[in-house]
């Protein structure tokens, strides 16, 4: 049997060999399928694992509350695709961070209410005259005091949002900051926004990850005290609320309790959920999930198209060597050696191409990675994967071109010449 397999492989190989150009081509439809799944795949688990990571940073301590209701799983994801429709629907209040911060197990609780807004600042001109700079639809993060100190966010000038300052004060984010002050170091310049003017008393140093478990672009987003912002806008949604636990031993209790105090607060409304450790990562990697199964879904296009392009090359490969499939069968072939030979040739286009996606893929991610923070992300089961869904496409489109292989008749095969 090991013979047989040897004969078909160098059958095979010499096959290949005499065709380059047309085996390179179709390897190449295999190669880039695989390519798009695992740059695809890469990407998302970078990113998961991004997050992932952050959570971990911020320490075992950290808790959210997020707004939840009973729904679909396709109506969930269409949430978190269009998250401002769902902080729309939010119940969660500044009176529920009070309630938290009250309890004795509670380090520190802040809001995260996000919205957008029209910026305008006056700069000095050249002729030591003034004009008049705007930002449309600026990110606005309404929290308080605490989210520093359970962000563990770093400040690169003056202060965050402090207990004892001004209400109208303001932190804001380096890219923003360059945008309406044309500076990075805008502490103590003044904006006016929802006709009221701002001091700015702390400033963001660039952001590292562009994604993070709060959602929020910490580069051009500007943050104002929540209590604030609420007199002078109305129907503040609260969108999250961080927490810090003072015992992480105690998390399970604490997210219980959380719970009770919240739901008797809202006259027995549960349309909120508690999340802690793994369960705070839970959505993102859900939506993740949905997103990359989506993208290698239509990726998969390609791979079809690639394992067309092996059934194409077979049946040419088939009529072209018909004289040779007579004579092997007047020396005693069976049809089922027919069929594994051809077989074989067909898995070896598809594992060759296969092979060099993998190699692409790693290589385009690995690029990307260089202006991106996303680092590549290898897995063994998404490698032993997509190399086996390319052996798999070589196996179906290559069955067809095997067994009409298979079904000659000898005696027409060699009345044929080559």
């Amino acid at each position: 049997m090991a013979m047989l397999f040897r004969t078909h492989y160098e059958l095979a190989r010499d096959s290949i060999r005499e065709n380059r150009t047309r085996s390179f081509l179709t390897c190449l439809g295999i190669a880039i399928g695989v390519a798009s799944i695992i740059l695809i795949l890469s990407l998302m688990g970078s990113i998961k694992n991004l997050v992932s990571n952050q959570v971990k940073s911020a320490g075992s301590s950290l808790m959210l509350v997020r707004p939840s209701a009973e729904k679909n799983t396709i109506d969930s994801v269409v949430e978190q695709l269009t998250s401002s429709n769902q902080y729309l629907k939010s119940n969660l209040s500044l009176k529920d961070v009070s309630t938290i911060s009250a309890l004795d197990e509670v380090a520190a609780a802040a809001p995260i209410a996000k919205g957008s807004a029209t910026l305008t600042a006056k700069r000095l001109n050249d002729e030591g005259g003034t004009y008049t700079v705007e930002v449309g639809s600026a990110p606005v993060v309404a929290t308080n005091h605490d989210f520093a100190k359970i962000q563990n966010l770093s400040i690169s000038s003056g202060s965050f949002l402090g207990e004892k300052s001004g209400k109208n004060t303001a932190v804001i984010g380096r890219s923003l900051s360059l945008s309406l002050f044309g500076t990075t170091e805008p502490v103590s310049k003044t904006f006016t926004m929802l006709g009221q003017r701002f001091i700015v008393v702390g400033a963001l140093p660039e952001a590292d990850d562009p994604i993070n478990f709060n959602n929020v672009d910490f580069d051009n987003s500007v943050f104002v005290d929540a209590s604030y912002l609420e007199s002078i806008h109305e129907n503040l949604q609260i969108q999250q609320i961080n927490i810090k636990a003072k015992n992480t031993d105690k998390m399970a209790e604490l997210s219980q309790k959380i719970h009770e105090e919240i739901t008797a607060d809202h006259a027995g409304d549960t349309n909120f959920t508690v999340l802690y450790g793994d369960e705070i990562t839970h959505p993102a990697s859900g939506l993740f999930m949905i997103v990359s199964g989506i993208l290698t879904l239509v990726a998969s296009i390609s791979l079809i198209v690639g394992g067309i392009g092996i059934m194409n090359i077979m049946l040419v490969s088939v009529a072209e060597r018909t004289h040779e499939i007579g004579i092997r069968k007047s020396v005693g072939a069976t049809s089922g050696n027919i069929l594994l030979q051809f077989l074989i040739e067909s898995l070896i286009l598809s594992g060759i191409g296969g092979f060099f996606g993998l190699v692409l893929g790693y290589i385009i991610a690995f690029l990307i990675s260089i202006v991106t923070p996303f680092a590549p992300y290898i897995d063994l089961q998404i490698l032993g994967i997509t190399l086996g869904t390319s052996l798999t496409i070589g196996l179906v489109f290559g069955i067809y071109p095997a067994l009409k292989a298979a079904r000659k008749n000898p005696i027409e095969s060699l009345r044929r010449m080559r």
